[in-house]
């Protein structure tokens, strides 16, 4: 058993409840469990380790809602930089079909890292493309080793453009070996329990990659299992929804309820161009949302109606998604576009507070995730926190509100993550991970997967 207790925090942000906002406040872990949080007079004196985090903020750690790790490696291409979604897609395609399994694992690990750095201390990542010798497997032991709390999707593709999807045949899989190696991760690597660091989730790609056949059979697949949930895209982009209309004769949220993929063990990517009615039904079936603003602007999908899914009750979190349609894996700026879009979309300043977007970022993750030992800092809740330096420049001039600061100010790396009960960041810097050598490894296999040589 080991203790640790947090003292001396300029505010500290529980997300409990109350709301709760505690001045030169603090909290109690024994082993990855908060046992007590409140001012830090109220707390015990005494702690296998003891740390003073005066001039900081601390907050529950932030979760990632949507991601796709292995795109770090191919940020900014060139062919992609200025495309909508379907052509940035057929650009990325063809370099995506060389991956291998060292390519995912050291993306996966960096892109952990980032995130760590950022705030994160849980994230999902959707990846659905397994060309060569790839595995899910792969980018578990790149998370695991960065210290990050996981939810790994195991995605897929099977509609190729043959069949009148839009992936090319190359990329595909056999839907039978799709449902195949989805039970077989499942079984090697779901973990139900409490405080889990681990679980899985089955992740058809989009309605213009697999098939509606896919989509029902995972679900059931999923269902079978105790907390296996649903992940897919849904109405990203206006051609999508085209697409739908075209191939099914549904809009998105009808074709999501007509697979079975709507209820409280869904969430699904981005949902620019859902209906109201939609969104009611989402509402009403607890069916959640991975809000991506920075991937949306880039790809110039449109702004997801944030506040009318809030008002209509469904769940709702932030995600950074692939890194190669936002290029940054920053959870906190996610947060921060979250408030600013919302308000240049309805030109309405209080459509979105600051608290708002960082609740998004924290307990609406962990609802959408479909977790309720996260999130919140609070006793019987898993040690997962992180604290930044209000000392930095970019939050001078704004102590009065250090809360909103986070979100209004200029988004900075955090001084302290703590996952589980143990540092993943310490004073500013990884604790499992040398960050140079990865980085020098993982330009080394972008350069090499972008010009088609060998890993």
């Amino acid at each position: 058993m080991s203790t640790l207790l947090i003292k001396h925090a300029a505010v500290l942000v529980t997300m409990d409840d109350e709301r709760r906002e505690i001045r030169d406040g603090g909290l109690f872990v024994r082993d990855n469990v908060i046992e007590a949080v409140g001012p830090t007079a109220e707390l015990p004196d005494a702690a296998d380790e003891v740390l003073d985090l005066s001039g900081h903020i601390v907050l529950p750690g932030l979760v990632n809602t949507h991601h796709h790790m292995y795109q770090s490696l191919t940020r900014v291409i060139p062919a992609g930089q200025n495309k909508e979604l379907f052509g940035w897609l057929r650009a990325l395609y063809p370099i995506w079909a060389g991956l291998r399994a060292e390519a995912v694992y050291v993306s996966a690990k960096l892109a952990a890292a980032e995130l760590a750095l950022s705030g994160c201390t849980t994230s999902s990542d959707h990846l659905y493309i397994f060309p060569n010798d790839v595995t899910l497997e792969d980018e578990i032991r790149g998370v695991g080793e960065a210290g990050l709390r996981f939810h790994a999707t195991r995605g897929s593709m099977s509609l190729g453009e043959s069949k009148g999807g839009l992936p090319p045949d190359s990329v595909v899989e056999d839907e039978d070996a799709i449902l195949a190696d989805s039970q077989r991760v499942i079984e090697a690597f779901h973990d139900n329990s409490r405080y889990a660091m681990l679980r899985i989730g089955l992740a058809p790609c989009s309605p213009f990659s697999v098939t509606r056949d896919l989509m029902r059979a995972s679900a059931e697949l999923a269902r079978s299992y105790p907390g296996v949930r649903l992940h897919t895209h849904l109405a990203e982009t206006q051609p999508d929804v085209e697409y739908s209309l075209e191939q099914f004769g549904l809009l998105p949220g009808d074709y999501a309820e007509d697979v079975g993929w709507i209820g409280e063990d869904v969430w699904h990517a981005h949902c620019v161009h859902l209906t109201p009615e939609a969104l009611d039904k989402f509402g009403r079936t607890g069916t959640g949302v991975a809000h991506c603003p920075a991937s949306n602007a880039r790809l110039a999908s449109g702004i997801a109606q944030v506040r009318g899914m809030l008002d209509r009750g469904v769940p709702v979190g932030m995600g950074v998604d692939g890194s190669a349609s936002n290029d940054s894996g920053h959870l906190l700026n996610e947060a921060r576009l979250a408030l600013l879009m919302q308000r240049a979309l309805t030109c309405d300043p209080g459509v979105l507070t600051a608290r708002d977007a960082l609740e998004l970022a924290t307990l609406g993750g962990a609802r959408v995730l479909g977790r309720d030992d996260i999130g919140a800092l609070k006793p019987g809740m898993a040690a997962d926190f992180v604290a930044y330096d209000l000392g930095d420049v970019a939050y001078a001039g704004a102590l009065h509100d250090p809360v909103a600061a986070l979100i209004f100010c200029t988004s900075i790396n955090v001084a302290y993550n703590v996952v589980n009960g143990k540092f993943v960041v310490r004073e500013g810097r990884l604790a499992n991970l040398e960050l140079e050598p990865l980085i020098e490894r993982h330009n080394a296999i972008a350069r090499a997967l972008v010009d088609g040589e060998a890993i």
